[in-house]
């Protein structure tokens, strides 16, 4: 598939992309991701490794866009940890109900 990044056409296959990040880790993701085989990576990250440009020289919308035409599924924002509670099964359970203090026996 023909694409345009940075003002420069690439001509990128699904299999081609696979291929180029195979073997590179991911960086920590802080906005847009690609999901590229079983990982997630940084859209910066997977542009600069298939166009070989520097990163400042495309926008993340540009390899969002590509990378949604091949195929491959894009994600607006990082996944955030689950909050873990503090509270112990008893006084998570009584939050629950609506009580501000767990009932003593």
């Amino acid at each position: 598939m023909r694409c345009v990044i940075a003002r420069y056409p690439f001509d990128l296959t699904k299999n081609g992309v696979l291929d180029s990040m195979k073997g590179v880790t991911p960086e920590l993701i802080t906005g847009e991701s690609v999901t590229i085989g079983r990982r997630r990576y940084p859209v910066k990250q997977v542009g600069e490794v298939v166009t070989r440009q520097d990163r400042r020289d495309f926008t993340s919308g540009e390899v969002v866009r590509a990378m949604t035409r091949l195929g491959f599924t894009c994600h607006e924002h990082p996944e955030v940890a689950p909050v873990v509670s503090a509270l112990t099964p008893l006084q998570t359970a009584s939050d629950l109900l609506g009580r501000s203090e767990p009932l003593n026996e």
